[in-house]
């Protein structure tokens, strides 16, 4: 059965401003009723371990998995910053480790002017296998979460040519369902993407191999999403018999503000897990 959690980033305006902190968003998560929390590496207050223990025992009292920590890595940066951006990858792992998560987001790489996509290619591959080999020490999984605005895995082509190169059992795939190359994003698509690529069929190319969804809501007026078709995304997790998390992921801010957008974006995506359950039954 699908379980749904939500990503801590939902509230990036919240946590800028103070509003929302580490402590507050469990606390709004066992409100709303979700099975688990996803975290973003910067949205902890503090990564010292008896700040780490605290989260650990509100999780548990609020009946919340922490079912991810997220890490904002970029293995497209030069050679000579690798290490920098391995160190920051270990810290995430080390983070999930003592936190019970069993699962780490990551990017593959950004490319910028005047790099060539085959020297980024190559630093991603060989990023994301040291990153697994460091997991899998630790029992940890690194996901390669899709990711369009000039990553090298925006499409699901890309995904899947990644994970084979990589070729490692603790590298699998986070699926984000707004940032393939095609989809409107939290800006809107580029015209020329949108003409061009799918996201949809990208998202049916790299569904068997997901073991967690972020599930993007950018326009929720009257409660439904408007830019993506969840009908026909549920449909594709439904044919692959997908049953992990589904990560809640609100970035509709300047249309909606957090704290009334994520319970509506609860609501609707509970609906859709539960028809498709009664549908599988």
């Amino acid at each position: 059965m699908m379980r749904l959690c939500c990503l801590s980033l939902s509230f990036k305006p919240e946590f800028a401003n103070r509003q929302m902190d580490d402590l507050k968003f469990i606390d709004l998560c066992g409100e709303l009723a979700l099975d688990g929390v996803d975290f973003n590496l910067n949205s902890f207050r503090s990564l010292e371990q008896e700040h780490l223990k605290k989260i650990k025992r509100m999780c548990l009292a609020r009946g919340l998995t922490i079912a991810c920590v997220g890490v904002s890595n970029d293995f497209g940066r030069p050679a000579g910053e690798q290490e920098a951006v391995q160190k920051l990858v270990r810290q995430g792992i080390d983070t999930a480790q003592f936190l019970g998560a069993p699962l780490v987001r990551l990017f593959a790489g950004t490319l910028k002017t005047g790099q060539m996509r085959d020297a980024v290619w190559k630093r991603a591959v060989e990023g994301l296998r040291q990153s697994a080999d460091y997991g899998e020490k630790v029992g940890v999984v690194v996901g390669l979460q899709n990711h369009n605005h000039n990553n090298i895995a925006a499409t699901g082509d890309d995904v899947i040519r990644l994970l084979e190169e990589v070729n490692h059992q603790w590298c699998q795939h986070i699926l984000d369902t707004g940032q393939y190359l095609g989809s409107p994003g939290a800006s809107g698509a580029r015209p020329e993407d949108a003409r061009r690529y799918d996201v949809y069929q990208s998202i049916a190319r790299t569904a068997p191999r997901a073991v967690f969804v972020r599930a993007k809501l950018y326009r929720l007026k009257d409660g439904k999403e408007e830019w993506l078709d969840y009908d026909r995304i549920f449909k594709l997790l439904g044919d692959v018999k997908y049953n992990g998390f589904v990560s809640l992921v609100y970035e509709g801010w300047s249309h909606m503000d957090s704290m009334h957008a994520v319970p509506l974006g609860v609501k609707f995506l509970r609906g859709h897990m539960r028809s498709l359950s009664r549908r599988q039954s």
